[in-house]
């Protein structure tokens, strides 16, 4: 019976990648004001519509509500919200980024758009690669960057030795490129079928790998496609999803892409890596 110790333990020796989904980031807070980062898709709706609901056909899911909001106020306005949300403001930092910052694991996988990742390991040269939709110039979905210890310079390939950090969804610094809208999702993930989102070097370093998925919810196609792009060509099980309280259709996908489901949270992962 596989244990979270056996899957810290893992994490550690770089078998297992974590995963990263929107909850890992629960309890983070603003400095200044004591508000909470907009983490789930509701709250994210809300921040982007300047703290109001939206029409419950948009509140369904965050994508969508950016289509709308890029529709009526430009895609700069979306580019807009999310510099002011993960740059311009001071956010706490989340325990289990504390965590990955002591340990640095040799590769890691984000699909939040926060910064928090990438600062875990500002101390020490490293590789991000970052997801990009509807770009023009090339047939690729991913920009690569390499991180010298002071600061990121765009980079060609990448070297398997220095540690990799995958933002899919992509992230602020050093450029702003995001996947938020219904239109950036559909090219993406079009693309990330096809084999164009993922560099070589990672689909070679992946192979026979293990992932664990924390603070991730499989309740939503989108999440669900990516992961199973992902994980591609990972070892026997592919993986874990820490999920209290897993729905049958969580249980059911998670079987069918050979994830077993445990029935923990972060914070259960997260006092057994401390312990």
């Amino acid at each position: 019976m596989t244990t979270l110790t056996s899957l810290v333990e893992g994490i550690k020796t770089g078998q297992i990648i974590p995963y990263l989904g929107p909850e890992v980031l629960a309890g983070v807070t603003n400095k200044e004001t004591g508000q909470p980062l907009p983490v789930d898709s509701d709250s994210l709706i809300i921040a982007l519509n300047r703290g109001k609901p939206m029409h419950p056909r948009l509140m369904y899911e965050f994508p969508r509500a950016a289509m709308d909001v890029e529709l009526k106020r430009g895609r700069k306005a979306v580019v807009r919200f999310f510099e002011d949300l993960y740059v311009k403001q001071q956010w706490t930092r989340a325990p289990l980024h504390d965590w990955l910052a002591e340990i640095k694991p040799p590769y890691a996988i984000d699909i939040n758009r926060d910064l928090q990742l990438q600062e875990s390991y500002n101390n020490i040269p490293h590789q991000l690669i970052c997801g990009i939709a509807r770009m023009g110039g090339t047939d690729y979905r991913f920009k690569l960057y390499r991180y010298d210890g002071q600061q990121y310079h765009a980079s060609v390939a990448l070297d398997p030795q220095l540690p990799m950090l995958f933002k899919p969804m992509g992230t602020a610094l050093p450029e702003a490129h995001y996947i938020a809208s219904d239109a950036d999702y559909v090219d993406y993930i079009t693309e990330l079928m096809g084999g164009f989102a993922i560099p070589a070097a990672v689909k070679e370093y992946r192979q026979g790998k293990q992932y664990v998925l924390l603070g991730l919810s499989l309740i939503r196609d989108t999440e669900r496609m990516i992961l199973s792009d992902f994980i591609y060509a990972a070892g026997e099980p592919a993986g874990w999803a820490l999920i209290p309280n897993a729905t049958e259709k969580e249980k059911r996908f998670c079987q069918k892409i050979n994830i077993e489901v445990i029935e923990a949270d972060v914070n259960d992962f997260l006092a057994t890596a401390l312990a």
